[in-house]
């Protein structure tokens, strides 16, 4: 299939200047009041019913057709993150220390694409658009969910699409199975008694403690945690003592870093491992270790119904060339997990093309690939029609 019969250039070029006004001003989450005002106007205009408010700044745009009684979630996130963008780009970021670094400019201009075509295509039953704040870390779907989005939007599936960079452009990925790796935090406190740096036997040491966790703790994965379940462990952050007093050693050392896995038993013994060494640590120094584990996004499993639905929509749409039903998951996370844990869901990929230098998400240099629109727009179309055709 030819890429220029998937949108018509006029469209393309309406959804490219949409897509990179968004690069523009990029929002984070939960302040995501402009591009928030830009769905909600441009539903409105295409003739959705459309909801705002759930998880503050959400928008829900909702199409009804026939009387099919089967009905289904898209959802696409619409924040940025807090880096300073280095791409120097005529459209480039003009919100100091915002940038739009994971292509969720192009997730919200994708679907929105999709759901000016849908008006026009036939189905028969329910479409939910999820126009989501707040993906990146700071819990906008859980917040969606807490106020009330499964009671007021009973849906039967959830189907997500993230932009992949080094992906061939255009392919979709549908793969069963783990996408995303669960994403929690963890925060250790090694508790010691102060003393001079000369006499260090005055006191009780907690930064050579938490140099021996350290040690340990990312020994974790290799020693205790199946070597066929995938799973990471990482120290992120730490907090000791002052360089203008480096004859003191500190009371308190602070550490923080994340954990991930894709199962269930595999979370829980991360959790319980982390603890124990942080523990067993300050007892063999006569200290006291304070330890908390917060799970903050559970991981993206694909269930095989919505799996089917998304690989066919793909050979439908882009054809077999540009469909791919194995990908390797990530550790990374994506709460479009308590979407897909409620429903049955699909998370899939969408090839950005061969990766530029720096090109990846999270880098100061990276911008979505505009390229990339007519083939994630046909995509979410089919998917309605594979789903709720006629």
């Amino acid at each position: 299939m030819k890429d220029e019969t998937l949108i018509a250039p006029e469209k393309l070029c309406d959804l490219t200047a949409l897509r990179q006004d968004l690069h523009r001003h990029p929002e984070l989450g939960f302040e995501e009041h402009r591009t928030a005002d830009i769905v909600a106007a441009r539903l409105q205009t295409a003739g959705y019913e459309v909801t705002r408010g759930l998880g503050g700044t959400g928008v829900v745009g909702t199409l009804r057709k026939g009387d099919g009684n089967r009905a289904i979630l898209l959802r696409a996130d619409m924040d940025a993150l807090a880096m300073t963008e280095a791409t120097g780009l005529g459209y480039a970021s003009t919100s100091p220390g915002k940038m739009h670094a994971c292509g969720h400019d192009g997730h919200t201009t994708m679907l929105l694409g999709a759901a000016e075509a849908l008006v026009d295509l036939p189905f028969s039953g329910t479409v939910h658009l999820v126009f989501q704040p707040a993906e990146e870390g700071r819990g906008g779907a859980a917040a969606m969910v807490r106020d009330g989005f499964f009671t007021q939007f009973p849906v039967d599936a959830a189907y997500g699409l993230h932009n992949m960079p080094g992906l061939d452009l255009g392919v979709v990925a549908a793969v069963d199975g783990p996408q995303l790796a669960s994403s929690d935090h963890w925060h250790v406190t090694f508790r010691g008694i102060g003393s001079h740096g000369a006499k260090p036997h005055q006191g009780r040491d907690a930064l050579t403690a938490a140099a021996m966790f350290l040690g340990q703790v990312h020994a974790i994965v290799a020693r205790e945690v199946d070597p066929l379940e995938p799973a990471v462990v990482s120290a992120c952050a730490i907090e000791a003592g002052d360089f203008n007093a480096l004859n003191v050693i500190p009371e308190a050392v602070r550490i923080g870093g994340t954990a991930r896995a894709y199962s269930v038993a595999v979370r829980d013994q991360l959790e319980t491992a982390i603890g124990r060494h942080a523990k067993g640590v300050a007892a063999g120094f006569g200290i006291e270790a304070d330890y908390s584990f917060t799970r903050r996004i559970p991981p993206v499993v694909n269930a095989p119904a919505p799996v089917a639905v998304a690989q066919k929509a793909a050979l439908a749409a882009l054809g077999p060339d540009r469909m791919r039903s194995s990908f390797p998951p990530s550790t990374a996370g994506d709460d479009f997990a308590e979407f897909g844990t409620r429903v049955p869901g699909a998370y899939v990929w969408l090839g950005m093309g061969e990766m530029r230098e720096n090109g990846q998400h999270h880098n100061v240099n990276y911008d979505f690939n505009d390229a990339c629109i007519p083939h994630g727009v046909a995509w979410w179309c089919a998917v309605v029609q594979e789903e709720l055709g006629v």
